[in-house]
């Protein structure tokens, strides 16, 4: 788990694999130490209440939204609006062309 790539960043899209909120998207708004991050949605799981995740739960995407990223490094937070709309737009992009 030492390996850079394997620890996650802020602002990747990430698929929940365990919990309540499986097969749902999120983006990691803060990564705590290697083994938990925190996540939201902006819909369900707001950024004020977001929720704490081992990393051995979540899929990562391989996707880092730069105006998610941008907005946590600058301003330490991002808006719920924001999460909906880069996730929208990134699985509308991204993970509709796979499966076409």
């Amino acid at each position: 788990m030492k390996d850079p790539e394997s620890i996650p960043q802020v602002g990747e899209l990430v698929r929940v694999l365990n919990g309540r909120d499986k097969d749902q998207f999120a983006f990691i708004i803060d990564v705590l130490d290697e083994r938990f991050v925190r996540i939201a949605d902006g819909d369900k799981r707001k950024v004020d209440r977001a929720k704490k995740k081992n990393i051995q739960h979540i899929e990562r995407v391989n996707i880092i939204a730069p105006e998610v990223k941008n907005s946590i490094v600058e301003t330490g937070r991002v808006t719920n609006a924001k999460l909906r709309f880069a996730i929208s737009t990134y699985i509308d992009d991204n993970l509709l062309k796979e499966g076409e």
